[in-house]
C-alpha cells in the first residue's frame, strides 16, 4: 500500500515536470531520496524512466488530431503536411540515437549524481534568463524574425533541434529544455519550440522506455503482481497530470516567457547543493 502511494507522488512529480522546462529526471532523483519505493534498485531505475510513458501518452492524446495523418478530417494538404511534421520528428530524433544508444549505460553509471544536477540545473536556468532577455531586446530592436507556423520549420531546423536534444541526455538538463531552448536560439518561437518539443518526445521517450524495460528483463528480473501494479499507477498518474501541465504551459507561454522557470531552476539547483552537499 506504500509503495502505491509512493508511485503516487512520483507520477505527480513526471507528470508535472516532463515537460515544464525544469527537467524531470532532476526532480525524480530528488524525490527519490524522500520516497524511495521498496523495490531493488533495478525496478526503481526502471520505473523512473517508464513512467514518463504516461506524459507522453498525454501529448498522443491531447494532439492526436494534429499528428493523425489519416484523419478523415483532414484535406490532402493537411495529411500531406502532417505526414512532413513526422519527418521533422524523426529527424531530430536520430541525433540522440546515434549518440545517445552507445552513451546511456555510460550516462547511467557516471552523471546521475546530485552534483550534475545541480550543475545543469543552475546553468540551464541562467541560459532561459539571458536568451530570453536577448530575445526581448531583439524584438524591441524590431530584428527578430521567427518561424511561427510549425509547418514553416525547416527540415535542417528540426535536426538542429534534435542535436540540442543530445544535451539532454545529462540528467538535470531537461530534455524538453534543452530543446525549447535550442529551438528559440535558431528562431523559433516560444510556441513553435515548445510544441515541437512536445512531439519530439513521443518517439524520444517511447524509445527510452522500451530500451529500459528490455534491459530489465535481459537482465533476469521480472515483475511480480505488486510491482505490476505500481507500475501502471505512476504511468497512469503521470498521465492525468502531464494533460494539466502541457495545457497550463501552453496557455502559460502565450502571455509570458520562460524566465520563471530559469529562477526556478537556479534556485532548486542552489537547494540541491545545499542540501546534499552541507546535510550529506
Amino acid at each position: 500500500m506504500f509503495n502505491i502511494i509512493k508511485a503516487v507522488i512520483l507520477g505527480i512529480v513526471e507528470g508535472i515536470t516532463e515537460f515544464l522546462p525544469i527537467s524531470s529526471t532532476g526532480h525524480l532523483y530528488l524525490a527519490d531520496e524522500f520516497v524511495k519505493l521498496s523495490e531493488s534498485t533495478a525496478f526503481i531505475n526502471m520505473f523512473m524512466v517508464v513512467i514518463q510513458l504516461g506524459a507522453i501518452m498525454s501529448v498522443v492524446v491531447l494532439y492526436f488530431h494534429k499528428l493523425n495523418p489519416l484523419s478523415p478530417r483532414k484535406s490532402s494538404v493537411e495529411k500531406h503536411q502532417t505526414w512532413v511534421l513526422w519527418l521533422k520528428v524523426i529527424l531530430a530524433v536520430l541525433p540522440s540515437v546515434i549518440i545517445g544508444l552507445p552513451l546511456n549505460d555510460w550516462m547511467d553509471a557516471h552523471l546521475t549524481s546530485w552534483q550534475v544536477i545541480a550543475t545543469t540545473l543552475i546553468i540551464y536556468g541562467i541560459l532561459f534568463i539571458v536568451i530570453e532577455n536577448h530575445n526581448r531586446q531583439q524584438s524591441q530592436n524590431r530584428h527578430s524574425h521567427q518561424i511561427t507556423d510549425l509547418n514553416a520549420l525547416p527540415m535542417n531546423t528540426a535536426l538542429f533541434i534534435g542535436v540540442f536534444q543530445v544535451l539532454s541526455l545529462i540528467p538535470g538538463t531537461s530534455r524538453s529544455g534543452a530543446t525549447i531552448l535550442g529551438a528559440i536560439l535558431i528562431g523559433c518561437s516560444r510556441y513553435v519550440a515548445t510544441e515541437f518539443s512536445f512531439f519530439l518526445a513521443i518517439p524520444t521517450m517511447f524509445g527510452a522506455s522500451l530500451l529500459k524495460v528490455l534491459k530489465y528483463f535481459a537482465h533476469g528480473n521480472t515483475f511480480t503482481g505488486s510491482q505490476t501494479v505500481v507500475l501502471l499507477v505512476g504511468v497512469i498518474v503521470s498521465f492525468v497530470v502531464a494533460y494539466v501541465s502541457i495545457k497550463f504551459l501552453l496557455n502559460y507561454i502565450k502571455r509570458n516567457d520562460f524566465k520563471a522557470f530559469g529562477w526556478y531552476r537556479i534556485i532548486v539547483g542552489v537547494i540541491v547543493v545545499l542540501y546534499f552537499g552541507l546535510l550529506h
